[in-house]
């Protein structure tokens, strides 16, 4: 009697097992699948029932670097990351024997085949949209799994040392470019003001005797012992006192 308890106790105890928060247990009996158990404590039947848990959580593969041939013919090495989450145990496990080596050795061809049909400039600029297509073309393979892939992300994107300085040389050029266009611009901007300044002087003559009275002012600032003063300069005074004149005369009569 005592030796049926002690069996009876064993078979209880060890018929235990426990998921996990973020699993889900899938229970075969005969290797045949009869159910599922949630997290939480769980019993299975010892020797004829077994329980394997299946994660739930999103899992982080890195993809190696990949030596790869761009559309343009040139050859780069291109690392990335992708980020998959199981979504139905049962199909991982029957549908599959091992998901992350398989998602690993699908991405890996997915890479290669998606960057190979882009040229370099397009693969330092459209990232997001590489990595858009290679996530699609991932999830047609790994729905029937019971797969999902949230994600495939570039890492890392390393150029040969030639292509290297072939660009850096480019992006010198181009703000070479972009400084000459600015400096075009200002000087293009400045010759027109002066254009109009001229235009101003033109219509009222006295503007431009003030303003050779101003440059005489700026150069008496200087503390210079000696000043030198332009023929066109001397009636300058003179041609003030006329022009005020002229403007007292025009009052005297609006006056009238």
């Amino acid at each position: 009697m005592t030796y049926i308890l002690v069996v009876l106790v064993a078979i209880l105890l060890g018929g235990i097992r426990v998921v996990q928060q973020y699993q889900k247990g899938v229970v075969f009996r005969f290797g045949k699948i009869v159910g599922m158990r949630e997290p939480g404590l769980t019993w299975v039947f010892p020797i004829f029932e077994s329980l394997r848990n299946i994660d739930f959580r999103t899992v982080t593969l890195p993809v190696p670097a990949q030596k790869i041939i761009t559309k343009d013919n040139v050859s780069v090495d291109i690392s990335a990351v992708s980020y998959y989450q199981i979504v139905d145990a049962v199909k991982s496990i029957v549908a599959i024997q091992d998901v992350r080596e398989a998602i690993d050795q699908i991405a890996q061809t997915s890479l290669r085949n998606v960057v190979g049909k882009f040229q370099l400039d397009e693969i330092l600029s459209e990232r997001e949209t590489i990595n858009a297509e290679i996530t699609k073309m991932l999830d047609t393979f790994t729905e029937r799994w019971g797969v999902v892939v949230s994600a495939v992300e570039i890492k890392d994107i390393q150029l040969p040392d030639d292509m290297q300085r072939a660009i850096a040389k480019q992006a010198e050029a181009e703000r070479e470019k972009r400084a000459k266009i600015i400096s075009a611009e200002g000087e293009f901007l400045s010759a027109q003001k002066l254009a109009d300044t001229a235009d101003i002087m033109m219509a009222h003559p006295i503007a431009l005797q003030l303003r050779n009275l101003q440059t005489l002012t700026e150069i008496a600032t200087e503390k210079n012992s000696t000043i030198i003063f332009p023929a066109q300069l001397m009636g300058t005074v003179t041609d003030i006192q006329n022009f005020l004149n002229e403007e007292k005369i025009k009052k005297a009569k609006s006056a009238v």
